[in-house]
């Protein structure tokens, strides 16, 4: 049986590899192998690195840190900060269209993403559709990432969102189940296509 759902006033969308393409391997594309990359993303727990400054540690303390822990890393680290601009290859096939016709059929359209306050800047132009939004809500501006509750509860009050009324799209399981605890109807993305689908049985048009 269908669940009833309240009418979809507005769709949320995540940004890294939802709307635009983000692979942390590429700006070290001709400076490390593969293998080296991943031995240095193990020893560093990189996901775990990387969350802090999604949270908004400045990436001076996180190379700071680097220095005191591991040393032998810190050019790498600097490397990637430096050209954080090669981790986003260009927009996810077939999502600036779905944005699109949202937009044309007049859907609030909203972000909420994990990206540090400092290299947020590259988002847009690796992905033109994310200036498509009516304003997006930067983890590392607000020192919060996902999936803490209270992002998704500050998601609601900053954009005055029903979450019953919001569809919230996101490619991290973790965050599509903590978004739909505050009562988002959200949607795990596994492509254009699929998504297109989802939107549909909540009665957008796409």
């Amino acid at each position: 049986m269908t669940r009833d759902r309240s009418p979809i006033e507005a769709v949320a969308f995540d940004l890294g590899n939802v709307l635009v393409q983000w692979d942390p391997y590429l700006p070290f594309t001709g400076r490390l192998t593969r293998d080296e990359v991943d031995a240095l993303f193990d020893e560093v727990d990189f996901a775990a690195f990387n969350h802090l400054q999604d949270a908004g540690r400045p990436w001076a303390e996180a190379l700071q840190a680097v220095r005191e822990r591991h040393p032998r890393h810190l050019a790498a680290l600097t490397l990637y900060r430096d050209n954080f601009a090669a981790s986003l290859p260009g927009p996810v096939p077939g999502s600036a269209a779905v944005v699109a016709d949202l937009r044309a059929a007049g859907v609030r359209l909203l972000g909420l993403t994990n990206w540090s306050a400092e290299t947020f800047h590259h988002a847009a132009p690796a992905a033109p559709a994310i200036d498509l939004l009516e304003d997006v809500l930067v983890s590392g501006e607000v020192l919060l990432a996902k999936p803490d509750p209270r992002i998704f509860q500050l998601l609601a009050d900053r954009f005055r969102l029903v979450p019953s009324r919001t569809v919230f799209v996101d490619d991290s399981p973790a965050n599509v189940a903590a978004a739909s605890g505050e009562g988002f109807d959200a949607v795990l993305f596994t492509g254009a296509t699929a998504l297109r689908g989802d939107l549909a049985a909540r009665g957008l048009p796409v």
